[in-house]
């Protein structure tokens, strides 16, 4: 279970981004995390995984306080938790199959994973992974050769690469139009339903939310203003969550 308590982040600007944040996550659910831009969804994701540090609170996963870990424990802990971005963060001048292999960082060491040295096991379970996503025959390209549903897939296969139980995926479909999106979140929804993997995912629109989610939680300017069943955001709730800008999204 992934405990989330009394998180608060506070930038430098003094940009409250997250308040007094609470919620639990039991093993194999699909959270979805929605808001409008700017409602912290980012903020909370990377505080999961400390690649933003908290302010206050406590972030607790399967009994490890993540708030608390010294670099050596952290390490440890994020060989679970998968990380997929909105914009790839693909080194696009590498092959696809080298940037699936960074995925495999938090368990080898520093200078034979720098000279492109991978163990034949480590090369093994990168084609699976990019089996798995479909792009096993892109396996030689350069990264900037794909498209960008494809980009997005490769940096699922290296999320994979960890083997984690707890994957985090901020925003993944913000770049790619609405056929794309499907496709790719189809692949989080086959990693949840096949694999048992937890799943948090931050989007922007509801539509995604409502037909992949089993629960939702909503934030807005920093706060946990929703908690619960996907089909129980009504207009009213609707509205109260995204504000002004309610008109621009569908309820469909």
């Amino acid at each position: 279970m992934l405990e989330i308590r009394n998180v608060s982040k506070v930038y430098d600007d003094g940009t409250h981004a997250l308040r007094e944040v609470t919620f639990n996550v039991k093993d194999g659910e699909f959270l979805v995390i929605i808001g409008l831009s700017g409602s912290g969804k980012s903020t909370l994701l990377r505080c999961i995984n400390r690649l933003i540090e908290p302010s206050s609170g406590q972030i607790i996963y399967h009994g490890q306080n993540v708030t608390a870990a010294n670099p050596a424990e952290l390490r440890r802990i994020r060989r679970q938790i998968g990380m997929v971005f909105q914009h790839f963060n693909l080194v696009k001048r590498s092959s696809v199959l080298n940037n699936v292999l960074s995925g495999r960082l938090g368990y080898v060491s520093t200078l034979p994973s720098l000279l492109g040295i991978w163990s034949t096991a480590d090369k093994a379970l990168a084609m699976a992974n990019l089996e798995l996503v479909g792009i096993a025959h892109k396996a030689q390209n350069r990264a900037d050769e794909l498209s960008g549903g494809q980009q997005q897939r490769v940096g699922i296969a290296r999320a994979l690469m960890q083997n984690p139980t707890l994957m985090l995926a901020d925003e993944p479909v913000a770049s790619l139009d609405p056929a794309l999106s499907d496709s790719v979140m189809q692949y989080f929804e086959k990693l949840n339903q096949e694999r048992g993997t937890t799943v948090l995912c931050s989007l922007h629109v509801l539509g995604l939310a409502r037909r992949y989610a089993t629960r939702i939680i909503a934030l807005k300017a920093g706060e946990l203003v929703y908690d619960g069943d996907p089909q129980g955001i009504d207009e009213q709730r609707f509205r109260e969550i995204y504000g002004d800008e309610a008109v621009e999204h569908s309820l469909r």
